[in-house]
């Protein structure tokens, strides 16, 4: 910050550095959401966050991998605080139940508090079906140490599966949890009917239904 910024109690160059960070953040998760990473442009984020420089996100942020991390980054801590607290609540159950509550909750909670309209659930929607980003999405959420303990507590009580069919079983949780969300916040913004009436009781269908996944029967081959 200059010496004339101080004085006057204008913002320094790291103030505005932040500011615009953000709002290229927030314009960068929307425009995903609505259209899809592939579709959208960088000078169109830039122009969508009120930047004359239609070279603002590589600047700030490089590529646009990165871009796609740094949106992902800004909801985890609160993401992962929230499965932290709840890992310690339930330390050493035995109940299935609890575990699978430790993978939804936390982001149920996070993106009721977000208030409506939000983009986060149908961003992650969007770049975990991308076959560019969605390992990199995929692999940044299984980094967090929550999350860790969380899938190892489930698979003690999960009974022993074939390991193709625990993949399988674990994308189908991943695709339940992420498209789910986005579907109920896609159906907020637009004010159309939904089959639950808060996030709460959308947290408690899919434990119903991730539970039910998990403990299935496997048909046995011929």
């Amino acid at each position: 910050m200059s010496a004339d910024d101080s004085k006057q109690g204008r913002p320094g160059r790291s103030d505005r550095g932040s500011e615009t960070r953000e709002l290229i953040l927030v314009a960068a998760e929307r425009l995903f959401a609505e259209h899809g990473v592939e579709a959208v442009s960088n000078r169109q984020v830039s122009e969508a966050a009120g930047q004359s420089n239609n070279f603002a996100v590589g600047y700030h942020f490089g590529t646009k991998n990165d871009l796609v991390l740094a949106i992902v980054r800004r909801h985890s801590e609160s993401v992962e605080r929230r499965r932290t607290d709840m890992l310690a609540e339930i330390t050493g159950s035995p109940d299935l139940r609890d575990w699978v509550s430790c993978l939804v909750r936390p982001i149920t909670e996070y993106l009721a508090s977000l208030g409506s309209p939000t983009w986060y659930a149908r961003f992650i929607a969007q770049v975990t079906t991308h076959p560019s980003y969605r390992e990199l999405v995929v692999n940044e959420s299984f980094s967090s140490r929550s999350m860790q303990q969380t899938v190892e507590g489930m698979f003690r009580l999960v009974p022993r599966l074939p390991e193709e069919v625990r993949q399988e079983r674990s994308y189908m949780s991943r695709l339940m949890l992420v498209h789910l969300c986005a579907e109920r916040e896609r159906a907020l913004h637009e004010g159309t009917a939904k089959p639950r009436s808060t996030w709460t009781a959308t947290a408690d269908g899919l434990v119903d239904a991730l539970v039910g996944v998990w403990l299935a029967p496997v048909t046995a081959r011929r």
